[in-house]
């Protein structure tokens, strides 16, 4: 995969990493509990088409809220379809195109898509539970908007974060995760998903976004590329193979 992305960028600058060298092992740490608590929901839920006891007490409570509020149980779970979702993934790829984030960019378009295909192709059709007939763990919408959340954040709080004010920056990032959360509860108070669906799907999509952004962070500049500083990635190899490690690209 490091191959195909350098590649990608094969003669511009990669920009800036997308998590700052002290994020990177707690990063690592959040991406192995996701897909920890993936694993053991995956198995306890297993070829289920009811609730559980945990399921059960969390879906009437969150029923019980959203029950009356019809414009938004019809609003919300169109957020999480694949149109809307495409739609904002390519916004903000564009956006780092835009600024020259490369890394931002790949990681927008490649995380949304491989946490997707992910859930709808792979995990669905594996663990096989059911909710009104359909396939529902993971959920694919918690999947889908935690993933553009998970993307948001580290966009904005990272190394390639826009010139904005800290206060606006964590304030959007706030928006897009309670954003995610609202449209997985609708779906749970329409029956398509118990809650255990959701925390799967949140976990996926968290997941693959971290350690997409992990795995381009450790992409280093094809020889012969100028960085913004004026240096090449053959001087940083050349610096590598005399003992001296790169400055510009810390590795995991």
């Amino acid at each position: 995969m490091g191959w195909g992305i350098r590649r990608l960028v094969s003669g511009r600058q990669l920009g800036p990493e997308l998590l700052p060298a002290s994020q990177r092992w707690p990063a690592a740490a959040v991406a192995a509990v996701c897909v920890t608590v993936t694993g053991v929901l995956a198995v306890s839920v297993a070829h289920q088409s009811r609730a559980d006891g945990l399921d059960a007490a969390v879906d009437a409570r969150i029923k019980a809220g959203l029950r009356g509020h019809h414009v938004l149980l019809t609003v919300l779970p169109r957020l999480g379809n694949p149109m809307p979702v495409t739609v904002l993934t390519v916004v903000l790829a564009v956006a780092c195109l835009a600024t020259r984030r490369w890394r931002g960019a790949v990681l927008a378009g490649a995380a949304a898509l491989v946490s997707g295909m992910l859930t709808e192709w792979v995990l669905k059709p594996a663990v096989g539970r059911l909710a009104l007939g359909w396939l529902s763990f993971p959920s694919g919408h918690a999947t889908n908007t935690f993933a553009l959340a998970a993307i948001c954040a580290v966009l904005l709080a990272g190394p390639s974060r826009p010139p904005l004010p800290a206060v606006l920056r964590s304030f959007l990032a706030l928006t897009a995760i309670a954003a995610a959360a609202a449209v997985s509860a609708a779906m749970v108070a329409l029956g398509f998903h118990y809650f255990s669906d959701i925390i799967g799907g949140a976990a996926v999509g968290i997941a693959t976004v971290l350690l997409t952004a992990l795995i381009l962070d450790r992409c280093r500049l094809p020889a012969g590329t100028r960085t913004g500083d004026g240096r090449t990635g053959q001087a940083d190899e050349a610096g590598v193979k005399a003992g001296k490690p790169a400055r510009s690209w810390p590795q995991l």
